[in-house]
């Protein structure tokens, strides 16, 4: 005989996410950050600073089992002042926000002593301090412009297009892992999803949004599937030296928000400086 069949509610989902869940929840955050972009672009700044701001606490959770204890005071300031610097200011105070911040995160832990701990723990602080509201900072250089709204929605519809796709390709033909020591779901096959999607993206969003070229609109597909996702397998190669499944579970079905932002925060700074050079503002 036959064994029984695995029953419908035992079986686990192949790419490991409740996709219900997280496709609400997804929908949900892409309506909230739609309607702030083209409601008031102030509102957009405010809700990039509290996602860093969540991120850099989720990082400082995640630290702490490994003995790491971030400075989590600076930063949380750091994060205001290069986020808002960026946005008023631009590209100089965004570098000088942030040489600010790792300062006085060196500053701040040094006073607390403790040798060599607080040398380690400075040293984390500025990669936190690198990582997040410093590659964040270039969303804000996004937003400052006069088409800064599409310039923001753009960028994210390319790294949801990034992720939809790959997760989608990848769960129904991967067979290939691109990364199988860092991470074991991630496929070639999933990879080319996310390039075929994110380049239809890059070529129809820049063509409605600016009347752009549509050679721009593939490289710039290209250019963010190929950086998105070194910036997830960066934090997967993370995650597993700390042996964590997620970073957070701030949100339903897709775990942290780190999780949701780690391919963001590497494509950020490559989709600022193609957009600026190949289709500046007129």
């Amino acid at each position: 005989m036959a064994p029984p069949a695995t029953p419908p509610a035992a079986r686990t989902p192949r790419a490991g996410r409740d996709l219900p869940v997280a496709t609400v929840v997804g929908l949900l955050m892409l309506a909230v950050v739609g309607a702030s972009l083209f409601v008031r672009k102030e509102g957009f700044l405010l809700l990039a600073v509290l996602a860093i701001g969540a991120g850099l606490w989720e990082l400082a959770q995640a630290f702490a089992r490994r003995g790491i204890h971030l400075p989590l005071l600076p930063l949380l300031v750091g994060d205001v002042g290069i986020m808002v610097s960026a946005y008023i200011a631009g590209p100089e105070a965004l570098f000088v926000a942030f040489m600010l911040t790792a300062g006085g995160v060196v500053i701040w832990r040094v006073l607390d002593g403790n040798g060599a701990p607080a040398l380690r723990d400075a040293t984390a602080g500025i990669f936190a301090a690198a990582y997040l509201p410093f590659l964040g900072g270039f969303v804000m250089l996004l937003l400052a412009m006069p088409d800064g709204a599409y310039r923001v929605l753009l960028f994210i519809l390319l790294c949801v297009a990034s992720d939809t796709g790959g997760y989608a390709v990848g769960v129904l033909i991967g067979r290939h892992p691109l990364a199988p020591s860092v991470s074991p779901k991630k496929t070639w096959e999933g990879l080319l999803g996310s390039v075929v999607l994110a380049c239809v993206v890059g070529v129809v969003g820049l063509r409605l949004m600016f009347d752009g070229d549509p050679v721009v609109g593939v490289f710039l597909g290209v250019a963010t599937v190929v950086t998105a996702t070194l910036g997830d397998l960066s934090e997967s190669l993370i995650k597993r030296d700390l042996e964590l499944k997620d970073m957070g579970s701030l949100l339903p079905g897709h775990g942290g928000l780190l999780d949701r932002v780690d391919s963001m925060l590497l494509a950020a700074p490559v989709v600022y400086l193609i957009l600026n050079v190949l289709q500046p503002v007129v």
